[in-house]
């Protein structure tokens, strides 16, 4: 029984050495295996190709825009003479052509001779009376504005971001609204791009950059101030040659690609470009389908809508991905 004991004992005495070796081991002797330094890349890094494929591109310009009343309406005195009648009041509502106030005066015949005459002022658009200074005996000119008329049309305003125009070089005559919280989808017509000129007054309320607007129909019910989406139909091109806009440098008319060589080199081919939805763009010459291409201009991140912001090239060849993996 003694003999049992001691060896129960020596038994203990080796596996509580054998796990203090353990602990001494792990904690002075760690495992020789290397560990990655975090400050040095350890992945082989490629630059994402593209193949130029068919696909239809559909060159829709979308803008935010903003219903409003058209601007109000001079009415125009056509003699030099003196008021006589005021017919309406501040608030009326008239029809085009309806008689707002009455002149006695001068006119000037064609050959320069003057004579007395009684003219009636007309309302030139139909609309509300908003402004009528104008009082029985006041001096009236020729051209002098007697009152102003606020018409009861409206249109659709939005700005153009100038990068856009290059999208509409065929300028469309009417555009897709909707409003918000309002009608159906509906046509707006007579679509005007304006540009401010080089000098115009600053504070003339005109907008700083290219602005588009187009007349709503007059059996839309809309008001000012409602927000709406714009949209220009700029072109459909079906199964063309395409590639996406972040491989090439330029974007109107001609551009440059790099080109995947056969020894995975690159070089510099110049094509030539059609219309573009944003994303991607028609290749007119200059690639075939098939071709592999860089998907990203060296030096020249860009967002392809995946979240992959593409690689930048540095000055001494290598080169930096952004958003690759996270």
């Amino acid at each position: 029984m003694v003999a049992f004991r001691r060896v129960m004992q020596i038994l203990w005495l080796v596996v509580v050495a054998a796990l203090a070796a353990g602990l001494i081991k792990l904690a002075f002797f760690p495992d020789g295996t290397s560990t990655s330094d975090p400050s040095s890349p350890t992945g082989e890094l490629v630059e994402p190709h593209y193949s130029v494929t068919r696909a239809t591109v559909t060159n829709d310009v979308t803008l935010t825009g903003t219903i409003a009343a058209d601007e109000a309406v001079a009415l125009p005195a056509t003699l030099n003479g003196v008021v006589t009648e005021v017919l309406v009041g501040v608030g009326s509502q008239v029809s085009a052509g309806q008689p707002i106030v009455t002149v006695k005066g001068q006119g000037i015949r064609a050959d320069g001779r003057t004579y007395t005459a009684t003219e009636q002022v007309l309302a030139p658009v139909a609309g509300t009376v908003s402004s009528l200074p104008t009082l029985r005996g006041s001096a009236t000119s020729i051209g002098q504005s007697v009152g102003n008329i606020a018409p009861t049309t409206f249109h659709v305003t939005g700005s153009i971001p100038p990068e856009q125009l290059y999208r509409l070089s065929q300028r469309p005559s009417e555009a897709q609204v909707t409003v918000t919280g309002g009608p159906a989808p509906f046509t707006c017509t007579g679509v005007q791009i304006i540009t401010p000129l080089e000098g115009a007054d600053p504070t003339s309320g005109s907008a700083s950059g290219p602005t588009l607007r187009c007349a709503v129909p007059g059996d839309v019910t809309v008001f000012a101030g409602l927000s709406a989406s714009i949209t220009l139909a700029g072109g459909v091109a079906e199964d063309v040659l395409v590639v996406p806009t972040s491989a090439v440098l330029g974007r109107s008319g001609s551009g440059v690609v790099y080109l995947v060589q056969a020894d995975g080199t690159t070089t510099e081919q110049t094509i030539g470009l059609g219309i573009t939805d944003g994303t991607q763009v028609e290749v007119t010459e200059g690639l075939s389908e098939g071709d592999e291409i860089l998907q990203f201009v060296p030096g020249a991140p860009a967002d392809d809508g995946s979240g992959m912001n593409g690689c930048v090239q540095n000055g001494d060849g290598s080169a930096v991905c952004y958003g690759v993996g996270g």
